[in-house]
């Protein structure tokens, strides 16, 4: 009776042995533009070569789009495999996430992960169905950031964000961990978030360039909704002064928001003589300017621009960084042989497209969200894959690569079989994606629900009553709705068939 039994324990023990381990990389507002590889105007200036690594090493989905464009609602998606109505985490003003719904997380520790999450949660309740977590307390900041701990305190870390947490993921991969057992790492930074203070050895990057403006810098949103113009999300209007724009004191312009640095604030000494140092020259100037009347709107919105994107690509780097260091630790260990790596973010951004900053509408800019994954032996180098795919879609395929069943509620689907066929969707893949926005406070963006497939967008302004319609093959930059133009009139009938098939498979109610 001995040796059978010690013949099936050897057998599990081999099996959970090449059961592969998971890390995930994951940021905060990462938009497309500023991947190099997925190219876009950034691509030769600011280049991500770590992430691109992925990218070399395995596969890039270029159609890879979030459920709901706002950072707890995504990460919800993921946790779960449900869209927002299902999970409960509709939006960031109302909504606790219900730790104890099933996980992808717990589905793993129950089939014996270690699991551990570092870095950003904003989920309001404490994580569920980790062995270990650090997370920074709701937004969390780049300078000396605090983070909660599983035995109920809090401590202050002095250093940038970025950084520390990939110490932190590190230092756990290292020392942590249960040599003997697959796991699941989700390592989550805040960067590149608003209100976007680089490393102090990125300050200077980018100095003395003008770095490139996208076309529709200056949108005038003829041809769509009203609603478009009613956002508080654009870069001529809504920036404030020290929050986003890092200037000291209060507005010596009426075209500033008010509002201070909170992370100068939470500078040492030392740090705040560098940030000073590196961004003087440059404010004086600003100044002075602003006091001789020498800029225009025009003038000054492209100052703003300038201030942010490039404040916004110096966070990137820190990310890419550490993006780079995770994957020199797995090479070296002999991890990477039987670790799945992804790199992703819970939505994408505007980068001036629109005269925007953040995300919520469902424009490709913050629709999109990168998907970059490496697995050997199950994904060849160099794929590209254009099938359409969606953040409810992770749960299941982490499922699925540690050989565990899928549970029927969940809505995603696994993306193993594309993993398996060079990037290719099996025949019954979906035709569309569902999006849902709820219509916060915050920017006052309107609520919307809407579908996209392989070419077309529509989607739907409950308040008022309209439909968005976007030939995404004629119009990329998506600055026309065709809802009334009587030659589209059968692909709006066929969008919204697509809709109404979308909401009743997804059981919206």
């Amino acid at each position: 009776m001995r040796a059978p039994v010690l013949l099936l324990l050897t057998l599990l023990s081999c099996q959970a042995a090449e059961r592969p381990n998971i890390v995930f990389l994951f940021s905060d507002d990462h938009a497309l533009q500023a991947i190099s590889a997925y190219g876009g105007r950034f691509k030769d200036i600011a280049p991500t070569p770590n992430i691109d690594r992925l990218a070399k090493q395995g596969a890039v989905f270029e159609r890879s789009y979030c459920a709901n464009s706002i950072c707890g609602p995504s990460r919800a998606c993921v946790l779960t495999g449900k869209h927002s109505h299902k999970n409960g985490f509709i939006d960031n003003e109302n909504c606790r996430f219900d730790g104890s719904q099933p996980t992808f997380p717990k589905y793993l520790q129950q089939a014996g992960y270690q699991t551990a999450i570092i870095g950003k949660w904003h989920l309001i309740t404490n994580p569920t169905g980790f062995n270990h977590w650090e997370i920074l307390p709701g937004q969390g900041n780049y300078y000396n950031p605090d983070f909660l701990r599983m035995d109920g305190t809090k401590t202050r870390v002095e250093g940038y964000c970025t950084d520390i947490i990939t110490d932190k993921a590190l230092a756990w991969l290292k020392n942590r961990r249960i040599k003997d057992k697959p796991f699941v790492l989700m390592c989550q930074h805040k960067a590149p978030h608003r209100n976007w203070v680089p490393a102090e050895r990125h300050y200077n990057l980018f100095d003395g360039q003008d770095l490139p403006e996208p076309p529709t810098l200056f949108d005038d949103y003829a041809g769509r909704s009203a609603a478009l113009a009613r956002q508080q999300m654009t870069i001529a209007k809504d920036f404030m002064w020290g929050h986003d724009m890092l200037l000291h004191g209060k507005p010596t312009d009426p075209r500033f928001l008010g509002g201070q640095n909170g992370e100068y604030a939470r500078m040492n000494p030392a740090q705040k003589t560098a940030f000073d140092k590196a961004y003087q020259k440059e404010n004086q100037q600003l100044l002075a300017d602003l006091a001789a009347g020498k800029l225009d709107d025009k003038a000054l919105t492209r100052w703003k621009y300038q201030r942010y994107i490039k404040n916004y690509l110096r966070c990137i780097r820190a990310v890419d960084e550490s993006v780079g260091r995770v994957l020199d630790y797995l090479d070296e260990s002999g991890l990477a042989k039987n670790t799945i790596v992804i790199y992703s973010a819970d939505q994408g951004f505007y980068l001036g497209e629109h005269g925007w900053y953040d995300k919520r509408w469902m424009f490709e800019e913050s629709l999109a969200m990168p998907f970059l994954i490496r697995w050997p032996g199950v994904v060849n180098p160099g794929v590209r894959s254009k099938v359409l795919i969606q953040n409810i879609d992770y749960a299941p395929t982490f499922l699925e690569a540690a050989g565990l069943a899928i549970p029927a509620d969940i809505q995603g689907r696994s993306l193993v079989p594309i993993l398996q066929n060079e990037g290719n969707a099996p025949a019954d893949w979906r035709k569309g994606i569902y999006y849902f926005y709820s219509g916060e406070n915050t920017h006052r963006v309107a609520a919307h629900a809407g579908v996209r497939n392989d070419r077309y967008k529509l989607f739907f302004l409950p308040k008022s009553n309209e439909w968005q319609l976007f030939d995404l093959e004629q119009d990329p930059q998506e600055l026309r709705s065709l809802h009334e133009d009587p030659a589209s009139a059968a692909v709006l009938a066929e969008m919204k068939k697509l809709y109404q098939t979308l909401r009743v498979q997804y059981e919206v109610k």
